[in-house]
């Protein structure tokens, strides 16, 4: 049911992240929407999924990490309590109102700079947007491997052939029909004439 999303597998099982990963990951997260304003003018809801999780990880960031330049090598709130029943774990916040404050202001500021970040990389990086975008609308989805090329300038290899209608399953296309090849012309023998 989503209009489109990204999945980025790390290369290996990573457990630990740097401040500069961390921030590389909101830029991309709101690569999406930063693309809609340069491209339409406007701005749609399809970006809100990317939104949450830009904002749950800056939050982290301020509150877990101790990856904030104001406040410092801290961890604010504590999480526990079993999850049940649908329940998330429990918050309880250790810290002032001044301090929730300058929390919320920490993470409009790191949300904020990757924004910033994201329309800078996508200004500069226009004409390979185009090229991205017409892609993906030939194509509805791309790998790794494809999109570098695509940013680079290189032709994409052709699409892998179509399976038989009889084959064809959910996101397979089936093959077109093929024209039947002509029969060979029959030869005409000459018939033995009786003596």
């Amino acid at each position: 049911m989503a209009l489109g999303y990204v999945i980025s597998a790390p290369p290996e099982d990573k457990y630990t992240y740097t401040r500069t990963e961390l921030l590389d990951r909101i830029t991309a997260m709101l690569g999406g929407r930063v693309a809609e304003e340069l491209v339409f003018h406007e701005v749609t809801t399809g970006a809100q999924n990317d939104f949450e999780q830009a904002t749950e990880l800056a939050r982290k960031m301020v509150t877990e990490f101790g990856m904030s330049e104001k406040l410092g090598p801290l961890s604010l709130g504590r999480r526990h309590g079993p999850v049940f029943l649908g329940r998330d774990l429990v918050e309880t916040r250790n810290y002032s109102e001044e301090i929730a404050y300058e929390i919320d202001k920490e993470v409009r500021r790191i949300i904020d700079e990757c924004y910033q970040r994201a329309r800078d990389a996508l200004l500069g990086a226009r004409e390979r947007l185009n090229r991205l975008a017409k892609a993906l609308l030939e194509r509805e989805s791309l790998e790794g491997e494809q999109i570098e090329k695509v940013l680079a300038g290189e032709p994409l290899e052709p699409e892998t052939p179509a399976v038989p209608a009889a084959m064809a399953g959910p996101g397979l296309k089936p093959e077109p029909p093929r024209p039947e090849a002509p029969l060979p012309a029959p030869t005409l023998k000459p018939k033995p004439q009786a003596s």
